[in-house]
């Protein structure tokens, strides 16, 4: 039988029924988070996303997005650093996402919506994407997915993503420079990229 991938819709692996939970342990927040079988990096809190939130980043503006975000640790600590902004925490895995808004109110956390993408509103314009991208999906498929976030930024707004170098963050940082994006490197540690892109055109205002 096929385990399944984590950016599978609905995960073909059965929950293993057990209270699992994985510690984020950053400078300014400790959670316990509930995680499980079928969802991405299940045992652990990854190691890029620890590089990502571990980083003296800090998120700004009104409207922030989680993108692809797993059982909530990016959406924990942005719901935590920015109380006043809402948090868009999206993903495809409906378990996750299940996970996710269940830590989320364990946390008393009530800026955070948890929806799956096509629950996302047409209109919605944000000011930063944070993202550990789920590389995995394939290089067309993960194109696909950043160019539609990306074209969602404000004119002044900004991603962040988290890359593995072995994994294609160079050659990701490269095709977004090719594509209409402006894509820094702001951070090399542990393996990891962080990218912070912008784009290169204004979109127009309605």
């Amino acid at each position: 039988m096929s385990r399944g991938q984590y950016f599978d819709s609905e995960p073909t692996v059965p929950s293993d029924g057990a209270a699992r939970r994985v510690t984020l342990t950053l400078p300014d927040l400790t959670v316990q988070l509930r995680t499980d079988r079928g969802v991405f990096s299940a045992d652990r809190v990854d190691p890029g996303t620890r590089v990502l939130l571990g980083s003296e980043l800090r998120p700004a503006g009104a409207t922030l997005v989680d993108l692809g975000c797993g059982y909530g640790p990016i959406a924990a600590a942005l719901a935590h650093r920015a109380p006043h902004a809402t948090v868009w925490a999206v993903d495809t895995n409906t378990r996750a996402r299940s996970l996710c808004a269940d830590n989320l109110a364990a946390l008393g956390t009530s800026n955070v919506r948890v929806v799956a993408p096509d629950e996302v509103p047409d209109g919605l314009r944000v000011n930063e994407i944070w993202s550990n991208p789920p590389i995995r999906i394939g290089k067309a498929a993960l194109q696909h997915l950043l160019s539609g976030w990306l074209d969602r930024l404000e004119p002044e707004g900004r991603a962040l993503l988290v890359v593995q170098k072995h994994l294609g963050a160079d050659s990701l940082a490269e095709w977004l420079n090719q594509h209409g994006r402006t894509a820094t490197r702001l951070l090399s540690r542990q393996g990891y990229r962080i990218l912070e892109v912008h784009n290169d055109d204004q979109p127009a205002t309605h």
